[in-house]
């Protein structure tokens, strides 16, 4: 599974950017242009749907100056991207087995990071 660790990376930079650029950008793009795809799959148009729409979640997020919950909030839609991506890849005609695996690993880990994370933001003192 060598492209796991490859994905991993990549999900802990976008977050260390997204999370590191939001309070000094305020609401700023965070820099990726997701507009030039040149000829386009319709999976390459969901991710670029799923990375809009994590965006936007994100960018209207306020920030309570809470560094844990500040980091609890932005990680669902984030997380939300992952799995939104991981689904295109699987309804794509596209069949590699080890993406297939990864996509169906994601999705399966980052459903449970997202329900652990709005159990662990709903628990009394952390709103």
């Amino acid at each position: 599974m060598r492209l796991f660790p490859v994905f991993c990376a990549a999900i802990a930079a976008l977050a260390a950017v997204s999370l590191t650029a939001l309070p000094a950008a305020a609401q700023a793009d965070h820099g990726m242009s997701h507009g030039a795809m040149g000829a386009a799959s319709d999976a390459s148009k969901a991710y670029v749907a799923a990375m809009d729409k994590m965006d936007a979640d994100m960018k209207h997020m306020t920030m309570t100056g809470k560094p844990g919950v500040d980091f609890a909030a932005m990680m669902i839609p984030h997380h939300q991207a992952a799995i939104d991506m991981a689904k295109a890849y699987l309804a794509s005609a596209e069949k590699d087995a080890e993406l297939v695996k990864l996509s169906q690993d994601i999705i399966a880990a980052q459903e449970r990071e997202i329900a652990f994370l709005r159990k662990w933001l709903a628990a009394p003192g952390h709103r």
